[in-house]
């Protein structure tokens, strides 16, 4: 393999496409901890924040993937992954883990101080999370907490603290992502019924699995208009949670109607406008409205 075929394979290993639905919402996060504490926007900020996300993430899937190698090989879904072709080896995502964790560490400690205190706390869920399929049925919101681990560590690189709506953004993240994830995991119930792995899917059966993530969809609705009514956002934000309810609604049909065949990287991608949506019509509400 040439040097760009190999960085196109590490790519793919860690669906770097992926990254959209963790930046927006640190953006996102970024904007409304200025609007609070009365803040003009840092650009350097930004800038490491941008870096420590994408480090991280990269690392986590690399090692997600690594991890759950053994079950990947015997998953017919996943023949063309770059792990399970043989294209990423060990070594390379141990290399490419090395090189993660020393962006990482870089780039955090060029942020608010208290943030290279918290990033062990930041990066558990990252660390964990491979294995909570083999423990529990709620491996998919640790999932969600995972990705939002995005935005609560973009809101503390800006004001140095925990606050009560940061907590709030970090939930609807969880919820969205965890309700996404329990979707996908619903395609998989036989397989790891017979691998001995947890899922809602395996907990409650694929059609409950369904009906339980449309649920934490709507409360996720929910906990995204409390949040604009917290920041006391304007009719633009509220057009932004309208196109991802719409997003999500259309997710949910199409897997009632045409079943998990459905779920292709495109309806991946789509679940990107979510985050994509809320954050440009909260950038535009703000800078409409102040």
């Amino acid at each position: 393999m040439t040097f760009w075929q190999k960085i196109d394979a590490h790519l793919s290993n860690i669906a770097f496409y992926q990254i959209v639905f963790s930046l927006p919402f640190a953006y996102m996060a970024v904007l409304l901890a200025n609007k609070m504490h009365g803040l003009t926007t840092d650009w350097w900020t930004v800038l490491w924040v941008t870096t420590t996300i994408v480090a991280a993430r990269s690392a986590a899937l690399a090692l997600d993937n690594m991890i759950d190698l053994k079950y990947d090989k015997d998953q017919p879904r996943f023949n063309e992954r770059p792990m399970v072709a043989g294209l990423i080896t060990h070594r390379d995502v141990y290399l490419l883990l090395a090189i993660c964790f020393a962006v990482l560490i870089f780039s955090v400690l060029q942020l608010n101080p208290i943030c290279i205190k918290l990033l062990p706390v930041a990066a558990l869920p990252f660390i964990v999370y491979p294995y909570m399929k083999r423990l529990t049925c709620l491996c998919h919101y640790i999932c969600g907490v995972a990705v939002a681990m995005a935005p609560a560590g973009a809101w503390v690189a800006v004001t140095g603290e925990v606050e009560y709506p940061m907590v709030v953004l970090f939930l609807a993240v969880v919820l969205w992502i965890g309700g996404f994830d329990v979707v996908y995991g619903a395609q998989d119930e036989e397989f790891d019924k017979e691998h001995g792995l947890h899922s809602m899917a395996t907990l409650l059966g694929a059609k409950k699995a369904l009906l339980l993530a449309k649920l934490t969809h709507v409360v996720t609705l929910a906990v995204f208009f409390y949040l604009g009514q917290l920041f006391g956002l304007g009719y633009l934000y509220y057009i932004g949670v309208g196109i991802a309810g719409g997003t999500l609604y259309y997710q949910h049909k199409i897997i009632d109607v045409r079943g998990f065949r459905a779920f292709t990287r495109r309806y991946y991608v789509h679940n990107g406008i979510v985050s994509v949506a809320i954050f440009i019509c909260t950038l535009l509400d703000v800078l409409l409205h102040g």
